[in-house]
């Protein structure tokens, strides 16, 4: 295991111009308090774990799993990925209530060719070593039974199946709050919290995608969807039969839909980007996916179009909120409630972006950063 650490020299065989070290220090990354590379060789585990703050309480934060062989250099596209990921937690921990700092974990590598017991326990071991500082739960490539793995290793372990003590799938609560914020964005633009009667797309409907579609079904809205896996697509529409229920090629063809009151990216980050904004015809972007906006700019790019952004970490904040209550005995109906106050958090939003005159990310951003501070 190497630690990166502010309060830490660096360590021997990493040398001090190294991408990992000059991105931590970086001003402009959020300052993060600890980031940890973690390799068993045994298993193949090659891993990160970020913790950006733990002002409010112990890190808390999902573990992904991912390949990241898209990119010129997978080590390092994880690392930024968990950095900016942790400090995304740290926001929506804050903004949902919640008295837990934000990290985030990634595991180097394909999950269907390199996942194994082995692979999860010795993870778990490194989770373990930190003392209670994080809190790790699922992610994309990681399941509860995953988590029940790595909990054999870590007590400090959520999204845990409700036969090992755990709440079960985090998905179902993920879904529910980003339909409360869709609801308080149906309110700000067309003056009633119902998408009845609206076009909404669903880019993405894995894990939390399905059950979004159906919130959005039994509240009367039409539907488009797409996913990459053709087999999930398939399975939305089977589950549906007969409703306002349609499915398209792929996302470009989706946010590109004649109509279109809602865009929903539900799959992987980066879904707002140069390309993609100038092109989309929905008057609101509300979904489950991290990290939403490729970069800095692109929610003022956005609000010159005229389309409402509710803030990914402000809506997708269910599934944390879940896993939060399960370290606490875990009790759906407390955490449902506490879930359906994204309704309120996420108009009280968009009424201070207004009154400051800034885009919601900005505010949202300063409502996190005032309860951190304090």
């Amino acid at each position: 295991m190497i630690e990166v650490s502010p309060s830490a020299s660096v360590p021997a065989g990493l040398p001090a111009g190294d991408p990992v070290v000059s991105t931590l220090f970086r001003s402009e990354q959020g300052g993060h308090e600890q980031v940890v590379l973690c390799q068993d060789r045994p298993s193949g585990l090659k891993a990160v774990i970020a913790l950006h703050s733990t002002a409010l309480g112990p890190a808390l934060g999902g573990t992904r799993f991912h390949a990241y062989t898209g990119s010129a250099d997978p080590e390092q596209a994880a690392v930024l990925d968990a950095l900016n990921l942790a400090r995304g937690m740290s926001y929506k921990n804050a903004l949902a209530g919640l008295d837990h700092g934000g990290g985030k974990a990634v595991i180097i590598g394909d999950p269907e060719q390199i996942k194994t017991e082995a692979l999860l326990r010795a993870y778990g071991r490194f989770v373990a070593s930190l003392g209670g500082r994080y809190v790790t739960a699922c992610d994309v490539g990681t399941y509860v039974q995953d988590m029940d793995v790595v909990a054999q290793e870590c007590r400090w372990t959520t999204g845990r199946s409700p036969e090992n003590g755990g709440a079960g799938d985090s998905s179902v609560l993920t879904a529910f709050g980003v339909f409360q914020g869709m609801r308080a964005g149906a309110q700000r633009l067309w003056g009633a919290p119902t998408l009845r009667g609206r076009l909404v797309g669903v880019a993405g409907v894995g894990k939390v995608g399905k059950h979004l579609v159906a919130h959005l079904l039994e509240d009367g809205a039409r539907v488009v969807v797409t996913d990459v896996r053709e087999a999930s697509v398939r399975a939305v529409l089977d589950a549906h039969p007969g409703a306002h229920l349609t499915a398209v090629a792929d996302t470009e063809t989706l946010i590109r839909t004649e109509g279109l009151d809602l865009y929903a990216p539900c799959a992987l980050g980066g879904a707002l980007n140069d390309e993609s904004v100038p092109v989309l015809t929905a008057k609101a972007v509300c979904g489950a996916a991290n990290n939403q906006l490729a970069h800095p700019g692109v929610e003022k790019d956005l609000a010159e179009r005229g389309i409402l952004y509710a803030p990914d970490y402000v809506v997708n904040a269910g599934g944390v909120i879940q896993v939060a209550d399960e370290l606490h005995g875990f009790d759906f109906a407390r955490a449902k409630a506490k879930a359906e106050k994204i309704f309120d958090t996420t108009v009280a939003i968009f009424e201070r972006a207004e009154a400051d005159g800034v885009p919601p990310v900005a505010a949202a951003d300063r409502l996190a950063e005032q309860r951190m501070g304090r």
